[in-house]
């Protein structure tokens, strides 16, 4: 019998463990990607093209964002928007497969 009991998933558990936060963000316009800096020195690139909401916004409305719930989180009053450090990771973790596998078909 099994009486491991999880209270977190994976990507919870590896963000839990290491203490991982989100210390900032950055728009790059250029490219209109966001970058997302954590506490352990590595960042996260973004592109805002894929998010929901984020069609066309301002530079200010984009840099009044708050970190939330200890550094795991992001809200943006204006836009009404959240996004989680989990979810950056997810799509950081599924782009990096894809880029893999497509090295492993070339």
């Amino acid at each position: 019998m099994n009486t491991f009991q999880n209270k977190y998933d994976t990507l919870e558990k590896l963000i839990f463990d290491l203490g991982l936060r989100i210390k900032s963000i950055d728009l790059n316009s250029s490219n209109n990607d966001m970058i997302i800096y954590l506490n352990n020195n590595h960042k996260i690139r973004c592109n805002l093209t894929n998010l929901k909401g984020f069609n066309k916004v301002s530079e200010a409305s984009f840099m009044n964002y708050q970190l939330v719930a200890d550094g795991t989180g992001i809200h943006w009053p204006d836009l009404d928007e959240d996004l989680s450090l989990k979810g950056f990771l997810k799509d950081f973790l599924k782009q990096k497969i894809k880029d893999e596998q497509e090295l492993v078909i070339a």
